[in-house]
């Protein structure tokens, strides 16, 4: 069975769909499937076409960018059933303040307060139940026991299915197992809820590049700090790839 690569398995979580905002201008075949995939899954067109302009005569072949497993195929394909369903974001008028104050921050460390304000508001679910379970899930995922964390945030989805967050922890739990695809599955999902989750696509972003696709991991990093500025965990990995992709440091 052929392997498959990151950015088709995105294709495949994503579904059909595609981006109308794929830039027109010429790129060879490979790039341009690889913005439109990405596209599909949420990233704008656009940051990937800058992750990619100059790494195409760089694209490494497919037995290099593989995720490493024959496996791969066949879960993606019962994953992508769940993924076709997509629900409208939730709107609150609260988080949509914090993050335009998060726009506007005069320095980190007003940044960092108004970023923590928005994690503890994405924590909230609006159930007293799903939040107990939650705060169980991340105790168990702290003592490092991810296989439990899964199964209580899948309790937790079962009553609460729109909650991002949930998705979002779930995707690091599987991360942390040692399974991408979920991981990636639940990223998607909680992206489809929650366009502006910084963390999941900095999260997205490790998962591309441990699966060697630098230029979509670019893409997912700048995508994350251009929503909130201010992280500098991704400031040193968004300047290594660009050395590596660019040759230079842009």
């Amino acid at each position: 069975m052929r392997f498959l690569s990151s950015v088709t398995l995105i294709a495949i979580l994503a579904g059909p769909a595609i981006s109308a905002e794929v830039p027109a201008r010429s790129h060879s075949k490979p790039a341009t499937q690889s913005m439109m995939q990405l596209a599909s899954f949420g990233l704008p067109a656009r940051n990937v076409a800058e992750a990619r302009t100059g790494a195409i005569s760089r694209e490494r072949p497919a037995s290099e960018r593989d995720l490493g497993t024959p496996t791969v195929g066949r879960e993606a394909i019962v994953i992508s059933e769940a993924m076709l369903q997509r629900a409208p974001a939730r709107t609150d008028s609260a988080l949509d303040d914090l993050f335009d104050r998060l726009g506007k921050a005069d320095d980190a460390a007003e940044a960092r307060g108004v970023a923590l304000m928005i994690n503890r508001r994405w924590l909230r679910s609006g159930s007293d139940t799903a939040d107990l379970l939650m705060t169980r899930a991340r105790q168990a995922m702290s003592e490092h026991d991810h296989a439990l964390a899964v199964e209580l945030i899948d309790r937790i989805l079962a009553m609460e299915p729109d909650w991002a967050e949930a998705w979002n922890r779930r995707a690091v739990a599987f991360h942390r197992l040692g399974d991408p695809l979920a991981a990636m599955a639940d990223i998607h999902r909680t992206v489809t809820l929650e366009p502006r989750h910084f963390t999941a696509w900095a999260g997205l972003g490790h998962i591309l590049r441990e699966a060697g696709d630098e230029a979509a991991a670019l893409a997912s990093y700048e995508h994350a700090l251009s929503l909130n500025p201010y992280m500098p965990r991704l400031e040193p990995l968004v300047e290594k790839l660009r050395r590596d992709l660019y040759g230079l440091d842009l």
